[in-house]
């Protein structure tokens, strides 16, 4: 009887297993081995099942202190060293104590006026002006606009379908009327340059939660093609397979940075400004804020309410005595 040797794949292998197991992003496979290798290196290449708590605290002190990183960031550590002890070791880490934690500073978001949005809008052309209006029209995230698919896009009812968005939760938000036509001459352009893939030999697109195995031909569908789609094949990196993948978030980044400086707008804003002031200008116009809150996909209305902040007119409606 032959015997058979397996062999057991490395740690950071494993991890990538575990986190395509449960279905994660490819960004937060990347995020959590970034983090989990860094982890190990801190300690001298120890492995994590010879460490405990006491380790991850010193670790994720030593991000605080000597780099100096942000709460958001020493919280991502903390999560996927976490993960590693959970669902890769499946071993029990006692309670992370004694951590000098990152201070979360309390900033209340940058806004654009409808005025300074008008005129971002002016600067930009072509595709980028189309993302950059549903980001501002439809609130939503950069990586929301660019993932989205064409079969989210409702023309009939006027809304567009956002699909695992933050906390894997999908949404309901409006399509503006302004956006509608521009967007259907642009889906237009893309469906002759998919029917040309297909022609080529491609066209197809990345599906999530092995839906290709569900469906084997879903992946060449039109309904399934992303709506911004990037200008150049790429391979997609858990299957290798060439497909066209989605525009990089760069491009549309580099657009509303030039946009902002060119209109003379001194604020420190971002297409997630854009975002901010979709939310803003609909409570500036009388909209229920628990609307907003379902439109933005926030979990808890409080996170809403920062918005809210815009409406105090001058340090909390307070008339200054100069006036």
């Amino acid at each position: 009887m032959i015997k058979v040797m397996t062999v057991k794949p490395k740690l950071l292998d494993q991890v990538r297993n575990a986190t395509r197991v449960r279905h994660l992003s490819y960004r937060t496979e990347q995020a959590y081995v970034h983090w989990i290798k860094r982890f190990i290196l801190f300690h001298n290449k120890r492995h994590p099942s010879e460490m405990d708590e006491t380790y991850v605290s010193e670790f994720l002190t030593f991000l605080a202190v000597k780099r100096h990183v942000a709460a958001s960031t020493q919280n991502q550590a903390l999560s996927a060293i976490l993960f590693l002890y959970r669902d890769v070791l499946k071993q029990e880490l006692g309670w992370v104590n004694d951590v000098e934690r990152a201070k979360k500073p309390e900033r209340l978001p940058v806004v654009f006026s409808k005025q300074e949005v008008e005129s971002i809008l002016l600067r930009i052309e072509g595709t980028k002006w189309l993302m950059a209006s549903l980001l501002y029209g439809s609130g939503l995230r950069l990586m929301e606009c660019l993932r989205l698919r064409v079969k989210d896009v409702d023309f009939e009812y006027n809304q567009v379908v956002v699909r695992d968005g933050k906390g894997q939760k999908d949404r309901i938000t409006m399509l503006s009327v302004s956006s509608k036509e521009p967007l259907k001459k642009h889906l237009a352009k893309i469906k002759a340059i998919h029917e040309a893939d297909l022609k080529a030999g491609f066209g197809k697109v990345y599906l999530p939660y092995a839906l290709h195995r569900k469906y084997p031909n879903a992946d060449q569908e039109w309904g399934w093609q992303y709506v911004f789609p990037a200008t150049k094949f790429s391979k997609e990196p858990r299957s290798g397979i060439v497909m066209r993948h989605h525009l990089d978030e760069s491009t549309l980044r580099r657009a509303v940075k030039a946009a902002i400086r060119s209109a003379g707008i001194t604020k420190n804003g971002s297409c997630h400004t854009l975002r901010h002031s979709f939310a803003t200008h609909l409570l500036e116009n009388g909209y229920d804020i628990r609307t907003i809150q379902e439109l933005l996909g926030h979990k808890d209305v409080t996170t809403t309410m920062v918005y809210t902040h815009v409406l105090n007119k001058g340090g909390k409606a307070v008339r200054s005595p100069l006036d």
